[in-house]
């Protein structure tokens, strides 16, 4: 598996879709699924490539002086479990440090609401992450956003 950095905004866009219309479990909203592939294009964006194509890709997302976050990830389900997301986070995390960034934090759907949501959860906590807050009026009270923050100083 090769981690890349990718800077070419229409390969990024490429990926991105090739992936995220395969994960429809977890972007099933075409229209968010769009909003991801066209900001990607703007972000710093990693790829992992298995056995000559891509498999998976994260983006960050400058929110802040010292603030990046996680926008969106996707690792096609063929390539779960495989330590595909965690390379890509490490790619990603190392990235952001090098940049200068102090804090990096990530979105997702509280535990105990959606079972692959419940493994993205425990992927994040196992990366790191802690909990900082729910806001169940950014997607609704049926899907309360869960946020993580992370220290990347150390």
């Amino acid at each position: 598996m090769l981690i890349e950095q990718i800077s070419d905004p229409e390969m990024k866009k490429a990926i991105a879709r090739n992936v995220l219309e395969a994960l429809t479990d977890w972007f099933e909203v075409e229209e968010s699924r769009e909003n991801y592939i066209e900001e990607s294009a703007g972000q710093m964006f990693f790829a992992a490539k298995e056995a000559g194509s891509y498999a998976g890709f994260l983006c960050l997302k400058r929110t802040g002086n010292a603030t990046v976050e996680l926008a969106v990830m996707g690792v096609l389900k063929e390539y779960h479990r495989k330590g595909i997301g965690r390379s890509l986070f490490e790619a990603a995390r190392a990235a952001a440090v090098r940049e200068g960034y102090s804090f990096m934090q990530v979105k997702t759907v509280r535990m105990g609401v959606y079972e692959d949501y419940d493994r993205t959860n425990l992927f994040y906590l196992s990366c790191g992450f802690q909990e900082f807050e729910v806001i169940e009026e950014l997607w609704g009270k049926e899907n309360p956003c869960q946020i993580y923050v992370m220290s990347l100083v150390r």
